[in-house]
């Protein structure tokens, strides 16, 4: 097949590339050219600007194309209209965060998406989820019958720029007593990068359409579970010390990002409390499979390894986490 990326050079997109290619496919990716454009020198590249400059997608034909950049609708709206004689099968990469909220669990495919107070904003970090969800409507009016919509969840693994899933792996191999937020058994979702690639490439292949959530994995995951995983994988003598929600909260930690995959589901989380128990088994039954968590965890821990010194995006402070440890015994 000849597949156009839109997007492919980082992360999600360049595990889409490389999945594409290792099936065989003839694969043209579409960006600006400024981040890892020489990553995969086999595949085709073809520079421009998805807000104004389209120019080099002129004239070209495809058998499918998948767009993993796109989160405006007006600029996803202008590749659509571009592409929607030039392509059988357009798949849009979006995002559980479409949904209105996740006060209950199992949020499938058909549970309510939001809806943005302002139509015209274009405030991807305000209003991330809504305009996703307008990307996906743009896609399909666009696209009619032949649009595939994915809404994964936490994507993690090597090359994951947001480090919200890395910075477990990394903090368990150093060891020692390790600040273990909230509940035990809260449920946690995510779904390795190259799953998700191999599984949207067998789908664009299969020419599968609709809307598909995906995360993972197969069976439900505590966060006691995973970080025990992280420890064995590692073989680490790290000490979990289990911190409560309203202490962390009354002492300011923050959920998310300064400890990644901790929703204490109140206050500025309160809408969100079941975004880590998203029902996939839509996905499921369509061939979604995942690799050992273990490969995911050592896999990820060797790339982040292999970066050095570097500023990372996402995990507390390891001063803050002993202060904090104490302050709590």
């Amino acid at each position: 097949m000849k597949i156009l990326i839109l997007g492919g050079t980082v992360f999600l997109g360049y595990h889409l590339v490389e999945s594409a290619t290792k099936a065989g496919h003839d694969v043209t990716i579409f960006s600006r050219g400024k981040t890892n454009s020489d990553l995969i020198p086999e595949v085709k590249k073809l520079v421009g600007d998805r807000d104004g400059n389209l120019d080099s997608l002129a004239g070209r034909r495809w058998d499918a194309v998948i767009d993993t950049s796109g989160y405006v609708p007006r600029i996803v709206r202008d590749s659509v209209n571009l592409l929607a004689d030039s392509t059988e099968h357009y798949t849009f990469i979006s995002s559980i965060s479409v949904y209105r909220d996740f006060l209950v669990p199992a949020a499938d495919e058909n549970t309510p998406v939001g809806q943005l107070e302002d139509p015209s904003t274009e405030d991807v970090k305000a209003a991330y989820g809504q305009l996703k969800a307008l990307c996906e409507q743009v896609v399909e009016e666009g696209m009619p019958g032949r649009a595939l919509i994915i809404r994964p969840g936490l994507i993690v693994g090597p090359r994951d720029p947001t480090d919200r899933f890395t910075y477990w792996p990394s903090r368990i191999s150093r060891g020692g007593p390790v600040l273990a937020p909230g509940n035990q058994d809260a449920s946690v979702q995510f779904i390795d990068a190259r799953d998700l690639a191999d599984w949207t490439i067998r789908m664009v292949e299969e020419r599968h359409t609709g809307v598909f959530n995906a995360t993972g994995p197969a069976e439900p995951l505590s966060m006691q579970s995973f970080l025990e995983h992280c420890i064995n994988a590692v073989g680490s003598d790290a000490d979990l010390k289990w911190v409560s929600n309203e202490f962390l909260l009354q002492q300011g930690a923050g959920p998310w990002i300064e400890l990644p995959l901790w929703i204490p589901g109140v206050g500025d989380t309160e809408q969100a409390r079941h975004m880590l128990s998203v029902n996939i088994d839509k996905a499921i039954a369509s061939g979604l499979t995942f690799r050992p968590l273990r490969d995911t965890i050592l896999n990820t821990l060797e790339w982040d390894s292999s970066r050095g010194n570097i500023d990372r995006r996402a995990g507390m402070d390891a001063v803050k986490e002993e202060q904090l440890l104490k302050a709590w015994k």
